[in-house]
């Protein structure tokens, strides 16, 4: 596996024959061509290796009817177009010497013509707006997950593994094998990790990756709660990315660490500059600023993500930027030259990585294009500011339920513009229907409360 890994690093533009060569060095018998639905989950078809030919000249189909956000029955044939740069083997699936591998494709409408609904090709169209700039975009997403025990029957419980905290080591951090074993088959992947530790709140854990290429960086957040979900299964523990799953404790994020790039240099970076950041990286905050509102239901897009986005819980809800403060919606880490970037921290793992990636590189180049001024930084605490004084230092709020957040989007040409006409069509209705699931459902919460008392 190594081996195989030495020679994937040093040539990712493989050729036919190489993978062909690859299939039956490392005795793989199974391929898997995997791509995303609209909310983001991981769907695969898999195919006998001897198929590959057949796969390499994009001539398997699916059903595009049955796939969330896809087509109608009317239009359903549709084609995988494998990216073969993402060709890999799968270390979890390898069996008595036989071995399975994926790659990661782009859907096509059987004319010949990338799918406007699937989100891996969106991406890539919002990517070819930003290259008639000059810019391309790099993306570092931090994704925490929880890991879960199950019972007696295999059933997944909300009863965490530990109850250790924030960079707490063993015994307390009973997950340091499980995410030693992750970040372990996440290098055989090729990843390059740069840090593992318990989380804030008991049973949750962060693994950061080296960031990448916006689209390379979608396709290692696919990838990675893949990963963590097949070896978390292995430990008998269930990993979710839900972004709240216990009341009264921290939810789950994915920060993610963005900067412009422009001729091999970061554009966010001025050394003469205030604060050593250059318009365009201030330009692009002001755009992310402007827009995140309107974004809010792309980057966090269930109606549990809500009840993380609420003050206390460490999670960013205040519109603002800061330079250190964490408190902000929007802050600048230190580091500057080719490093300096911004962190947008609003984000959950919950979204789907191409949707959410394309909607925030297209909020920046709307502040870029129309060289939109952000606000002064915002140094102070501001989960200990009152609400006169958020008001008078103009400082607003996140949307505070998925509701209020398709609204924003509904009124926004960015967020359309982000998602393509097809996709934001599915994505409504499919967000709708779900906020209107949730409004009518009777909670146990409500029971508890009004059953006896009315």
């Amino acid at each position: 596996m190594k081996e195989f890994m030495h020679r994937r690093l040093d040539d990712k533009n493989f050729t036919d024959d190489e993978i062909k060569l690859l299939i039956k060095e490392y005795n793989i018998k199974f391929i898997k061509l995997q791509f995303v639905d609209i909310n983001g989950q991981v769907k695969n078809m898999t195919i006998p290796s001897e198929q590959i030919d057949k796969a390499l000249a994009n001539e398997i189909m699916l059903d595009g009817s049955s796939i969330k956000g896809f087509r109608s029955i009317e239009t359903s044939d549709m084609f995988f177009h494998p990216d073969k740069n993402t060709f890999q083997l799968l270390p979890w699936r390898g069996k008595d010497g036989i071995n399975s591998a994926r790659l990661i494709c782009d859907i096509y409408n059987a004319d010949g013509t990338p799918f406007e609904g699937c989100p891996r090709c969106n991406l890539k169209r919002v990517m070819k707006e930003a290259e008639k700039m000059g810019f391309s975009m790099n993306v570092g997403p931090e994704a925490e997950f929880f890991l879960f025990a199950k019972d007696e029957h295999g059933n997944v419980t909300t009863t965490t593994q530990d109850s250790a905290g924030y960079y707490d080591v063993g015994p307390e951090d009973l997950g340091e094998d499980v995410r030693s074993d992750i970040v372990l088959t996440l290098q055989e992947m090729g990843f390059d990790i740069e840090a593992s530790h318990h989380e804030v709140a008991d049973g949750q854990h962060e693994i950061d990756f080296r960031y990448a290429d916006i689209l390379t960086a979608a396709d290692n957040v696919a990838t990675f709660k893949i990963a963590v979900k097949a070896i978390a299964a292995q430990h008998n523990l269930h990993a979710t990315f839900m972004p709240k799953p216990i009341y009264g404790i921290n939810g789950s994020g994915m920060h993610c660490n963005v900067s412009l790039f422009k001729d091999g240099k970061n554009a966010f970076y001025d050394a003469k500059a205030e604060y050593e950041l250059s318009d365009t990286a201030k330009y692009a905050i002001g755009g992310m600023l402007k827009h995140v509102k309107s974004i809010t239901a792309i980057l966090n897009p269930t109606v549990n993500s809500y009840k993380r986005l609420v003050p206390g819980y460490e999670a960013p809800v205040y519109l603002a930027w800061s330079l250190a403060n964490r408190s902000a919606l929007l802050r600048v880490p230190a580091k500057r030259g080719i490093s300096t970037r911004v962190e947008l921290r609003s984000p959950d793992p919950a979204c789907n990585p191409y949707l959410a990636f394309a909607a925030i590189l297209e909020a920046c180049l709307d502040g870029v294009r129309n060289k939109i001024d952000p606000p002064a930084p915002v140094e102070s605490n501001i989960y200990k500011l009152t609400t006169k004084e958020r008001k008078k230092q103009r400082i607003d709020s996140l949307p505070g339920s998925l509701a209020e957040a398709l609204e924003y989007l509904d009124k926004s040409l960015v967020g359309r513009a982000a998602l393509g006409e097809h996709a934001y069509n599915e994505f409504m209705s499919t967000k709708r229907k779900e906020w209107d699931s949730f409004r009518t459902y009777v909670s146990q919460w409500e029971i508890d409360k009004y059953l006896e008392r009315y």
